[in-house]
Formats: C-alpha cells, structure tokens, sequence
C-alpha cells in the first residue's frame, strides 16, 4: 500500500512544473504555506495555473503585478482582494454553479496537482479534509499528486470528507491557526427583512443560510421556533447558536434527520471547535449537497440568499456590477431551485432597496435603486427570472412564483423605495410591462 511521507515547504514548491495546473482547497481550507511560497518558484516555471474559492492568503503569486507573466489565478468565486488585483489580466472568474464547480472543471481540465488544508492522521491512517468538501474530494481523486498540509489546529469533520492516507502522496506539517471571520452584525434594515423572512420559517422546517447581515438577521429572528433542519452549503456561526439554543435539532427532516448538513464550513473558533469530531455535523460533498434534486428531497426546505440588483421581470444579478466581476453565483441557484423542487419549500431572494454609488460623471455618491427596470449591461443573471420566488426588502415581500411579466413590475415596484416608484413605474411602460390601463 502506497504511504504518503512527509515533505518540506521547500520540496512541496519543487513539485511545481512548467504550465502545471494546480487547484487548492477553499476558503478556510487553503493550503496558507503552500500559497505563501508559490512565487518562489517563479524563476523556473512558465504560466502555472492556480484554480481556487474564496481566497485567504493575500499571496505574492498574484498580489504582486510582477509575477502576472508566470502564474494564471483563476477563481470560483471572488474576494475583493481578487477583485482588486483583477486588472493584471492573469486572474479570471469561472462561472459556475457551486455543486458542479468541481465537476465541470474537471471535464474541461484535470489537475496536475491538488493542495488543501487538513486535520491531522488518526490512528487509522485517515485524515479528514476538515472545513470543506465543496470540491476537495472529487480533486483528491482526481490529481496526479496529492498533497495535505496536516494541521493540529484544524477541526477533525464527518461525512464523507475522509481520506486515507494511502490516497495522498506527500504531507507537508503546519501550524497555522484555521481562518476566522467575525459575525457580520446586523443593521436595522437587516432586521426588517429578517423578521418578514422569519415570519414565513415554520416549526419543522429545513433552512438554507449564507453569510452575512441579512442572513445573520433572519437567524436572529428564529429564536421561538421549533425543530428546524439545516440543509445547507455553508455552515455559519449563527446555525450553531441556534443549535445550541435548541432552535435546530433536524428531528422532522425528512432526508438525514437529525443530522446538520452542509459542504463547508466558515466562521469564528467556536465554530471550529463545535464542529469537530460532531457525529450530528456532516460535511458532504459538494455536488450532493448542493444538487438541487437532492435538495429538493428535504420536505419544507426553505432558500435564504441575497442579490445586487432585480430587474422588473425578476432576473436576480447576485455576482456582478455590469461586466465586473464582484463576487460569484455560488449556490444561489442550486438552493433556491432545490427549495422549490421541495414539498412544501420556498425561496427567498432580499436586498436593500437602494444603495449608494458613486456617480461617473460627477463623482459624487447618490443613492440609486436596487429594483430596476433593467440591469446595467454586462451583468450576471445569477437566477433567472424562471426561478425567482419571494422578495423581500425592507418595504415589504412579494411572491413572483407563477406571476406574468406585468404583475412582477407592479410587485417589485410596491417594495422599491418610495421615491423610485414613479420612475419605475414611467419606466415599465415604455419597456412595455405595464400599460397605463393597467395600473389600478
């Protein structure tokens, strides 16, 4: 049986070759040494390709615009670091939706060499991917080389994130602390929204929660129910709070009851610590989790994600400002086709009603809606318009689900900030969504 051995940083940087294409584990599981150092083999190779999710290390390989003629960085999902460093032409965005990220990259292109943070061997000889299996698991299989950079800190999960030891050909040992993020606290119009998404999560139900103060706000309004599931991407800081105040337990899910689902995880310490060696925490893999068929299995499964900007026909663009690149789509079509593929389920898409942006001709900041009767040209339709559900901003929901054309413009304007209602409103009827006989 093969054993992996333990390697150098040095020697693990030696491995790169000339136009290798390398992948890394994601988000809190990137491999922080194995990013640190790749510049250093700059002097020897010709454009490497690192593909990745949702970046940690601020790493030299492409942060310094030096290096931009040696290394290629293409990503599933953008930070703003990469959103920054976008302009040195060797970094591009791969559109995906999250469950097949892995699948699809792997049709077009397999990984010379795949790296990733992981917990420590046990007396087993297996080591657990630890904080993600988005993508991690279909890449062991599918590199020619494998390598883990083991780590007492990292939190030892359970689902199908295991790996034997005799899949992986080298170990590089680290003792890096595992990334953290802060909770994002609410605001008040956060809270708004929050309460009437919370109004429609019933005892019982399964939920779906990303990251920030939107869906922190829904969390904080769950507090009174009862039994709820988590069937989700991403485990987040708030979904442990709730199981802790036995708000979640999973007891009426219909698909792993009593267990809390989700592909990665992200959050602060107490998260890491809660999450590890937990037998009712599984982190699958990400083309499971995410599939909206397998969604769609969880009977009262509910959808929570947040876009940029609707249009009055109901496309959502979650990912994009124009043709800029801002973030990603994720899971946010998967989850919320899964929810609507579920009995009983239901999809919610929120956002402000407005924001503030700067002016291009005057640079001065003004606020513009966030409901528009088009979106600016360029931008990603994240979710279309086919599988818009609810909508929620701090004025109010609407239910799109099953609506003509015509009614959408008239709900969507009912929740747009009073002092755009008109505007939309002149603007519909010129687009040719609303007639003036129809709006009473």
């Amino acid at each position: 049986m093969k054993q992996a051995r333990y390697i150098t940083v040095k020697e693990m940087i030696d491995l790169v070759g000339p136009k290798d294409e390398i992948v890394v584990g994601m988000a809190a599981n990137e491999p922080q040494l194995f990013m640190a150092n790749l510049h250093l083999c700059a002097d020897r190779i010709e454009k490497v390709t690192v593909t990745n999710c949702l970046p940690i290390v601020n790493a030299d390989f492409f942060m310094d615009e030096k290096y931009r003629s040696k290394f290629n960085l293409d990503g599933w999902f953008y930070t703003n670091v990469l959103r920054k460093v976008h302009p040195h032409g060797n970094i591009s965005f791969i559109p995906n939706h999250l469950h097949l990220a892995g699948h699809k990259r792997l049709f077009y292109k397999k990984p010379h060499m795949f790296v990733t943070a992981a917990s420590m061997p046990d007396e087993h000889g297996f080591i657990s991917l630890s904080t993600s299996n988005v993508y991690e698991k279909q890449m062991v299989e599918a590199a020619e080389l494998v390598i883990l950079e083991v780590n007492p800190n990292f939190p030892r999960t359970i689902g199908d994130v295991e790996v034997h030891i005799s899949e992986v050909d080298y170990l590089v040992k680290a003792d890096y602390p595992v990334p953290t993020i802060p909770d994002a606290e609410p605001t008040e119009k956060d809270m708004i929204i929050g309460r009437l998404i919370a109004d429609k999560i019933h005892d019982g139900d399964t939920i779906q929660l990303g990251i920030g103060g939107m869906p922190n706000a829904v969390a904080k309004s769950l507090y009174g129910k009862k039994d709820l599931g988590i069937h989700t991407e991403m485990f987040t800081n708030e979904m442990m709070n709730l199981i802790k105040a036995g708000v979640i337990n999973g007891k009426r899910k219909t698909l792993h009851r009593g267990k809390h689902i989700a592909c990665f995880a992200l959050g602060t310490q107490e998260l890491y610590d809660f999450i590890n060696n937990n037998p009712s925490c599984w982190i699958l893999n990400g083309k499971y989790v995410n599939d909206p068929a397998i969604i769609g299995l969880n009977d009262n499964q509910v959808s929570i994600n947040s876009t940029i900007e609707i249009d009055l026909s109901g496309q959502c663009c979650s990912e994009s400002i124009g043709t800029q690149q801002f973030s990603g789509t994720g899971g946010q079509s998967d989850t919320a086709v899964g929810a609507q593929n579920a009995k009983g389920g239901r999809s919610f898409i929120a956002l402000y009603s407005t924001a503030m942006v700067k002016n291009p001709v005057t640079g001065e900041r003004e606020e513009v809606s966030k409901i528009v009767t088009m979106l600016k040209p360029g931008a990603a339709v994240s979710l279309s318009r086919n599988d818009v559900d609810y909508v929620v901003t701090e004025y109010g929901m609407v239910a799109l689900r099953g609506t003509n054309i015509r009614e959408r413009a008239k709900l969507l304007i009912s929740i747009a900030h009073p002092k755009f209602r008109e505007q939309l409103t002149q603007e519909a009827i010129q687009a040719g969504y609303l007639h003036e006989s129809f709006l009473d």
